[in-house]
């Protein structure tokens, strides 16, 4: 395990972030059910998205990388019956229904931070749709059998919309059609997401607001071209690294999209730095920041940028959505909490509100946690601290950004 240390540098330059691993899984796992061969392209390697692609080769469709584009030809007849998601909480929540179309036993384990989050929000709409499942007391690993025979089931979305993405992406090949009825649904833009891209790969979704799904039987996805856009989860940290202390334009990202993080552009305007929304993505330069309040509920992987940007603000910050921060790759409230006091930056929980108390991040020396966005988020606070930040554990951003060390570094050259 090693360390990287950021000294405090102004940034400048352009970047394009690595395509969007929420979009990059969901086309894997779509493409691996369509008719016929589609082609992705935008792919930039990560661990997450990798994982998602040997499981979509495990379970029986054909799969070529070549740099930036992949091609998948689906098909489902499984090579193993022992899947691994590594830690993608996406992959384990949305694979597991895709695996109960098969008709024998199917095993899917995590590794790492995935074998503490809960899956056992999924056993109950499985059973519902007429499948077999098993978990180890509400954790991984996770067994399925098909097929899904359809009906109706309850969804509780009030942990992750991942469940309901899966159970959307699976429905389409059950026996009968699928009606869907969600309750307390968090982030809903990336249900968002996950329906476009149904419509797009030629699947009929109905839908009653973000409470009620129906998904006709007898219906097949259909291979397409599909362009992988930017990521704006990724893009959020070069944004708010402009916004402390640069000018950073992040290419290949768009206000049109459907990602949650999107919304840190209304962030970063309403605390004074400078934004630009051009023809090619988004541009942000320093400006005195003030303090803000945001609710963060349906995008909680904003917390760690957030907490980044609200170091650098004149005062006492306020973000919401607590609650959602407890199952991710760490306990991320408490890791920003702890681990930015090493950095001077003092966090107070109160319930489901975190108060960052602003103006100067002195430095010092942090611990990633193994969660990637923890790490990046050290980086973006050091950019104009009093002194280094010295992050240990820093080879976790593989998760995502393998290559955020590199872009870091070109935009504190440049």
């Amino acid at each position: 395990m090693g360390t990287q240390i950021i000294y405090p540098s102004a940034v400048s330059g352009t970047i394009v972030p690595p395509a969007s691993k929420s979009v990059m899984q969901r086309a894997i796992a779509i493409s691996m059910l369509a008719n016929g061969t589609s082609h992705l392209y935008g792919y930039s390697s990560s661990n997450d998205s990798d994982a998602a692609l040997k499981i979509a080769e495990n379970l029986g469709a054909e799969v070529v990388v070549e740099g930036e584009n992949v091609t998948i030809t689906g098909g489902m007849n499984p090579k193993t019956t022992n899947l691994s998601c590594g830690e993608a909480g996406l992959g384990i929540r949305m694979f597991t229904p895709i695996a109960s179309l098969w008709h024998e036993p199917v095993t899917l384990q995590g590794e790492g931070s995935l074998k503490t989050r809960p899956v056992d929000v999924l056993e109950h709409p499985l059973r519902q749709l007429g499948v077999t499942i098993s978990t180890n007391n509400g954790f991984v690993p996770v067994t399925v059998c098909g097929p899904m025979l359809g009906g109706f089931a309850e969804v509780d979305g009030s942990l992750s919309s991942q469940i309901l993405t899966g159970l959307l992406i699976a429905s389409p090949y059950a026996k009968k059609d699928v009606n869907l009825l969600v309750k307390d649904l968090k982030s809903k833009p990336y249900i968002d997401i996950t329906v476009d891209m149904m419509r797009k790969f030629g699947v009929v979704v109905g839908t009653k607001g973000y409470e009620a799904y129906c998904i006709p039987a007898g219906q097949t996805y259909k291979a397409q071209d599909f362009v992988v856009e930017g990521d704006w989860s990724g893009a959020a940290f070069l944004l708010v690294a402009g916004a402390i202390n640069g000018n950073v334009l992040v290419k290949n990202i768009s206000m049109e999209s459907h990602q949650a993080d999107k919304v840190i552009v209304e962030v970063l305007q309403s605390v004074g730095a400078n934004v630009e929304i051009c023809e090619d993505g988004i541009r942000t330069s320093c400006s005195n920041l003030r303090p803000f309040n945001f609710d963060a509920t349906e995008c909680p992987d904003l917390f760690p940028p957030l907490v980044s940007l609200a170091a650098h603000c004149e005062g006492d910050s306020t973000i919401q959505g607590v609650s959602r921060l407890a199952h991710k790759e760490s306990n991320r409230a408490l890791v920003l909490q702890t681990e930015f006091a090493k950095l001077g930056v003092v966090i107070d929980l109160d319930g489901d509100v975190m108060t960052v108390h602003g103006g100067i991040v002195k430095g010092g020396k942090m611990h990633a946690n193994n969660d990637h966005r923890i790490a990046m988020a050290g980086a973006v606070a050091a950019l104009k601290a009093e002194s280094a930040v010295e992050i240990e554990n820093p080879e976790c951003v593989a998760k995502s950004y393998p290559g955020f060390w590199n872009d870091l570094e070109m935009l504190m050259r440049s």
